[in-house]
């Protein structure tokens, strides 16, 4: 009987020595440095655009056929928001997943889930990425054709204005096998574009 509750105890124990060092984890995370890096993988209702840097003046004239919408019932658009990740704790930064938020000039772009591990080792850096993945066409129907217009355009670089992008992530961490988000989020904001 004393072996069994020594055993009890020992994984009592464990799980509450796990539970602390994701919550360690997570918090070292909080305490990271979030930065732009670079958006990939960009593709408009099948049309690759590559990164924001090259796209073609060919391109422009495609975006602007394909944001004025036509007879498109669905606007597909897909990216990778990559975000560098300066951790200049003393111990790793680390989670299980991540919630986030991508607000585009006050528009609230897309909601999602990250299911990858993350981990930053001591002082260490690494890059985030954030997939994005957005029926444009659900954009106009819940703001307006030409609010989404005017977002997509300065995103884009069609247009002269500077872009604001706020990204809120909320880190997940596991207590046993349930995922206990964190109520607060970690705000990232930074702009580009613009002449």
């Amino acid at each position: 009987m004393k072996k069994v509750i020594a055993l009890f105890t020992l994984v009592i124990f464990l799980q509450g020595c796990n539970v602390l060092n994701q919550i360690g984890g997570a918090y070292n995370l909080s305490q990271c440095e979030f930065k732009y890096k670079s958006i990939d993988n960009i593709q408009l209702a099948g049309v690759d655009l590559g990164n924001t840097s090259s796209i073609s003046v060919t391109n422009l004239a495609k975006i602007s056929t394909i944001l004025s919408g036509g007879q498109l019932q669905t606007i597909p658009f897909n990216m990778v928001l990559n975000m560098d990740v300066k951790n200049p704790n003393e111990f790793e930064a680390f989670l299980n997943a991540l919630d986030y938020v991508v607000i585009i000039n006050d528009l609230e772009f897309v909601v999602g889930k990250l299911n990858t591990p993350i981990r930053i080792a001591a002082g260490g850096s690494g890059v985030l990425p954030i997939p994005v993945a957005v029926d444009l066409r659900n954009l106009m129907n819940r703001y307006s054709k030409e609010k989404v217009n005017s977002v997509m355009s300065s995103f884009l670089g069609i247009s002269s204005d500077k872009t604001k992008v706020t990204v809120k992530l909320w880190p997940t961490i596991m207590i046993g096998e349930a995922p206990l988000k964190s109520p607060a989020a970690i705000p990232v904001v930074f702009t580009f574009g613009g002449k």
